[in-house]
């Protein structure tokens, strides 16, 4: 996650302590599949809030992958052998071409179907715990209103578990070049504001600290930044970087929205949010592979009248975002 404030004065103390209250999550190695459909792990967190796990450091297009979303679907990913190992009903991959080498298994933790002792949990376990046991290192978070019980730190206490909380880096930039923007502009107007596709492509070098000045001598980037713009004295920009589930960032939304409750300096704001390159699913539950990249992220432009626009992107092996 990461954001962009031109022109920007002191941070108010609500969004500075948002920003360091993005969550922690968890580590969970050598953590077997079958656990996830175990009910003790389902009745304590995937019904008594939203439960997020995503396996680590595995390869949507070489590896076998899992993950949890907060619906309670499970949704492996998995090669021609090891779904034929399990024996469990999925679908083809939309992305394994003529010949089918991978296949999509969704398993509804919440189905009224899948309850103790019934013939379809006892499938599902026997598949994943005896039949063909998987195993991965996860990320996994939990987000509840106040509900009381067990923590994902004493649930999987017995496994080797490590505690994480997401990398915060703030930078100040400098007499930065930004493009004029106006909200009701989507196209941009010659000589008066720049287009949507010119700010995501601006805000990408940006965030990547590409140089703007279009020096000839530059080995790297030719790019400068697109016209009209304006000289900005001082830019804020943050990016936050771990397992952060979707209702850190609705609050970090929500109190970017409230800087602009006072007069503040910035026109325009920025808050651009990337999916994991090598998770299975990206938009609701479409899923996603990965051709020469993994690419899945949005971004909101914030205008000072709350006006916004929403840029979603994805990479060639992924539906088009709903």
């Amino acid at each position: 996650v990461s954001f962009l404030i031109p022109e920007c004065g002191l941070l108010p103390e609500v969004l500075k302590s948002t920003i360091a209250d993005v969550g922690e999550y968890y580590l969970v190695r050598n953590l077997p599949v079958h656990e996830l459909v175990a009910h003790d792990f389902i009745d304590a967190f995937v019904k008594k809030g939203s439960c997020y796990a995503l396996t680590h450091k595995t390869k949507i297009d070489q590896d076998n992958t899992a993950a949890l979303l907060p619906n309670g679907n499970l949704i492996l990913s998995v090669d021609k052998d090891t779904y034929e190992e399990l024996g469990l009903q999925g679908r083809p991959s939309k992305y394994s071409g003529k010949k089918v080498m991978r296949y999509i298994i969704t398993i509804d933790l919440t189905d009224s179907g899948f309850h103790p002792d019934s013939k379809k949990h006892n499938r599902v376990l026997w598949a994943l715990k005896e039949k063909k046991p998987l195993e991965f290192d996860f990320l996994l978070a939990w987000y509840n209103t106040g509900a009381e019980g067990s923590t994902l730190m004493s649930y999987f206490s017995k496994n080797q578990i490590e505690a994480l909380k997401p990398k915060i880096t703030f930078s100040t930039l400098r007499d930065l070049q930004c493009p004029v923007l106006q909200s009701n502009e989507l196209q941009g107007k010659p000589e008066e504001s720049c287009s949507t596709e010119e700010l995501f492509e601006w805000l990408g070098a940006v965030l990547n600290q590409v140089s703007l000045d279009n020096k000839s001598s530059s080995f790297l980037s030719t790019y400068c930044c697109p016209q009209p713009n304006t000289i900005v004295e001082k830019a804020f920009l943050c990016t936050i970087t771990g397992f952060i589930i979707p209702e850190k960032i609705i609050q970090l939304l929500e109190q970017l929205c409230c800087y602009f409750g006072e007069p503040k300096l910035a026109y325009w704001l920025t808050l651009t949010v990337h999916g994991f390159a090598d998770s299975p699913v990206s938009w609701r539950e479409s899923e996603h592979g990965f051709h020469k990249g993994g690419e899945n992220l949005y971004n909101f432009v914030i205008f000072r009248n709350l006006d916004y626009w929403l840029q979603m992107a994805v990479g060639t092996n992924d539906d088009c975002p709903p």
